[in-house]
């Protein structure tokens, strides 16, 4: 079992930067590849990126890429998510997820969750 936490979310301005992390609970944290999900007001989550349990692979949805690096540190079980150059449309709860199946980079599937962290851009 897995527990996710995840911190550093807030208000900033548009073009800002923000850098999320997910603290994992666990010394199984290594198995797992772990993804970043959003979910705006009124609209469905919308997975935006993942990195593989051993972090050589990683996935970006189109809405991110270029803009949002993910990465993880294993020695201190904990992933993030740096955001550069932020858009009112990026506003949204932004969750962390495990998951312990090969096909983490479909974005289905993921096994454990946290409970969120809210960011708020502003024009």
């Amino acid at each position: 079992q897995v527990q996710l936490a995840e911190s550093g979310g807030g208000l900033v301005q548009a073009g800002g930067s923000l850098r999320l992390s997910c603290a994992a609970s666990g010394r199984t944290f290594r198995s797992y590849a772990m993804g970043w999900f959003r979910q705006a007001p009124g609209k469905e989550r919308e997975f935006i990126t993942a990195i593989s349990s051993s972090g050589g692979r990683i996935y970006y949805a189109d809405s991110v890429k270029g803009r949002f690096t993910i990465s993880r540190d294993s020695a201190k079980n904990t992933v993030y998510l740096q955001m550069n150059s932020l858009e009112p449309e990026d506003t949204a709860v932004y969750y962390c997820a495990a998951d312990l199946d090969p096909g983490w980079a479909s974005g289905r599937g993921y096994d454990y969750w946290g409970q969120g962290t809210q960011v708020t851009v502003t024009s």
